[in-house]
């Protein structure tokens, strides 16, 4: 039996702990994909977003921040309807701008992953934590992160959200130490 970090309770979680949390991703798609999640989480529970997952990638095409930047008013009325997404009026809003914020940035510096990598300097941060419990809910990174993001223009892209965005894309590993994926050194 694995030792997991103790979030880590049902099929689903495990799945997603096992095989993508903490990972560290430079795909911009994928980047792009965290970003518009964790916002949609905000004021929810990360199971709620990961059993509305593939909603998500159906109804923002995959994640192709092209394709979502240029989403119309009719768009948004189809979103606001999808039951396979959280109808949200701020939260889809956010999506399609931050889209358009997510080329800019891309733009500007060559790749989305190396502007937001760059808050890391390009290495995972590991940090030691026991328990859940120990975790912080942001940090000094993420505040910088999160004002950054935000005199960009960005939405949903709070302290908080941009902590769990770092995590989920592997910009640090807070397995906790009795974790086997943080005794296993797979990081």
């Amino acid at each position: 039996m694995k030792t997991r970090c103790e979030w880590a309770k049902d099929d689903l979680n495990i799945e997603y702990h096992d095989n993508e949390w903490g990972k560290p991703q430079h795909d911009d798609r994928k980047l792009f994909e965290f970003l518009i999640l964790e916002g949609a989480q905000a004021g929810l529970t990360w199971t709620t977003i990961l059993k509305r997952r593939e909603g998500y990638r159906k109804a923002f095409s995959d994640f192709d921040p092209d394709k979502v930047s240029k989403y119309t008013a009719q768009h948004i009325e189809n979103l606001l309807n999808n039951s396979e997404i959280i109808r949200n009026k701020l939260k889809i809003n956010s999506a399609i701008n931050n889209a358009k914020l997510f080329i800019k940035i891309q733009k500007e510096f060559g790749s989305f992953d190396k502007y937001i990598w760059g808050f890391v300097n390009h290495t995972t941060i590991t940090n030691n934590f026991k328990r859940l419990s120990d975790i912080p809910a942001s940090t000094d990174i993420s505040k910088k992160m999160s004002d950054d993001l935000k005199k960009y223009g960005f939405n949903f892209v709070g302290p908080t959200i941009c902590y769990a965005f770092m995590q989920a894309v592997g910009m640090v590993n807070d397995h906790t130490s009795d974790c086997f994926l943080k005794k296993s050194n797979t990081f």
